[in-house]
């Protein structure tokens, strides 16, 4: 149950610190409790997939948001592919960052990130915590992969740019993440805190080539990543790092704009600092808007949030013109979003599916034909990115179903049977039909990989779909790699495989 409000007086300074706050909430409506704490001074909200049913249901939320306060910053995480609010009911209609990269084509890049920013100020959306600009040079991260444009640094830097210009040209801000680059990490920062043991040379020229263009590009925004760079600073994760955030970011690299938090309730930060002093060192290091909201979504977390930079400011922990400063960055963001021109002219609603199209790779290893008939589609889930979330369907049966009446199909996890067993109950249900077996980043997955090869050896005339990263060999009759598991993206494998 949350708090009662605390009586506060409407000071300067309560009001600036609730003006660095981007907290989230449950529900389809803003509550009260929201209302009231943006009429005492917040001027950020956080959307997730939860909040969300449809587009009309997201614009009268914020146009309910609005009512209190006209330049309220309402953000959102959609990335496209993968990672989708807009559409995580049914899967996102335009490819991620790793099948734009696929395509390479900055123009292309430019204009899907353009079709998606309308979609997002149709809605009253104005900030998006997206593009990513990660290099995945570690090809076993478990919480980048398909979120990357890539590996090669160059590549991931044109594209960023690209995303950068075409989302701000149709009025909403971008937010590049995750300084100083989240690529090279094999843990989750909403689990632990990943550490990247690299030189400082090697960091320049690889995790931050992709940041200098998104500032180049005009980026709004910057998100920090809650990582130990030990050649950077060995004490402190970037997000609370003072080196990072602003001897790096702003000094070094010039950078003037807002500096976000990643969510702060992950537990690379409140299992070790807790929220609320991560928060009150966050904004020290130089940080200006704390995002938090992803699980702790309640006015008892704003008020714990807002007291502790209060107290911080006080007690002469958290100098009071960095706290100003930091809130007015966030009502400078703000007035840039109601200040910009929305976007007018053709829309490109197809788009997503032309870029999915574009991005297929498909290598025929063995004596191919086109599916017909009724095939048997089997999934092999890996646990679901927390990032992704595992309510946003993906694959290929449904898609396949819509061309081939009577398809059918089955999902598996890790099974805690053996692999071998894994394949017989998936030949005894295919009952002869074509098999269509789809995975996600078998390379990660050894498991995976074993129940693919049992079932490869039993009909070699299956068909594999890989829907992650395809760093694993392509396998069966034909592979489609779609560099993502975005819904346009199994439309795309599913004409493929058909035609």
């Amino acid at each position: 149950m949350s708090a009662q409000p605390t009586t506060v007086s409407g000071d300067q300074l309560t009001r600036d610190a609730l003006a660095v706050l981007q907290p989230g909430f449950t529900g389809t409506e803003a509550p009260e409790w929201l209302l009231r704490q943006i009429r005492d001074g917040l001027a950020s909200v956080g959307l997730f997939g939860r909040n969300i049913t449809s587009p009309g249901q997201l614009a009268a939320l914020t146009a309910q948001l609005r009512a209190e306060r006209e330049d309220i910053l309402v953000a959102i995480d959609e990335e496209g592919g993968d990672v989708t609010r807009l559409e995580v009911v049914d899967g996102s209609s335009v490819p991620g960052n790793h099948a734009l990269g696929a395509v390479d084509d900055p123009d292309l890049t430019r204009a899907v990130a353009h079709e998606l920013a309308r979609r997002l100020a149709d809605c009253g959306v104005h900030l998006n915590w997206a593009p990513s600009a990660d290099v995945n040079s570690d090809p076993d991260n478990p919480v980048i992969g398909v979120r990357s444009f890539g590996s090669d640094p160059e590549l991931v830097a044109r594209h960023t740019a690209a995303y950068v210009e075409g989302m701000q040209s149709a009025g909403v801000a971008a937010c590049t993440k995750h300084f100083p680059g989240h690529g090279d990490t094999a843990v989750d920062s909403h689990h632990a805190l990943p550490t990247i043991e690299v030189a400082a040379d090697v960091l320049a020229d690889r995790d931050l080539t992709p940041f200098r263009a998104a500032i180049a590009a005009g980026s709004k925004a910057v998100m920090s990543a809650h990582i130990l760079v030990p050649a950077l600073d060995p004490d402190n994760p970037a997000t609370l790092s003072r080196r990072i955030l602003t001897g790096l970011l702003r000094e070094e690299l010039g950078y003037e704009g807002l500096i976000v938090t990643d969510g702060m309730e992950m537990q690379a930060i409140s299992a070790t600092y807790g929220i609320e002093r991560g928060s009150v060192l966050a904004i020290a290091a130089g940080a200006d808007a704390i995002c938090v909201g992803g699980g702790l979504a309640d006015e008892q977390t704003v008020i714990r949030l807002r007291d502790a930079l209060v107290a911080a400011v006080r007690s002469g922990e958290l100098a009071e013109e960095r706290l100003a400063d930091a809130a007015a960055r966030v009502r400078a963001l703000a007035a840039w979003t109601t200040a910009t021109p929305r976007a007018t002219g053709r829309r490109t609603p197809d788009i997503g599916l032309v870029a999915a199209r574009r991005a297929l790779e498909i290598t025929r290893t063995g004596e191919h034909r086109a599916l017909t008939g009724t095939p048997h589609v089997v999934s092999l889930a890996p646990v679901a990115n927390i990032a992704v979330g595992d309510e946003t369907p993906w694959g290929v049966a449904a898609e396949l179903a819509v061309r081939l009446p009577g398809t059918t199909s089955a999902t598996y996890a890790r099974p805690e049977a053996g692999d071998g067993e894994l394949a017989g109950r998936v030949l005894a249900e295919a009952d002869g039909r074509r098999l269509v077996v789809v995975v996600r980043d078998e390379h990660r997955h050894p498991w995976m990989a074993r129940a693919l090869g049992a079932l490869l050896a039993a009909r070699p005339d299956t068909v594999v779909v890989e829907m992650g990263i395809p760093q694993s060999a392509p396998r069966g009759s034909l592979y489609v790699a779609t560099h993502g598991a975005s819904r346009v993206c199994g439309q795309a494998a599913a004409e493929a495989v058909t035609t």
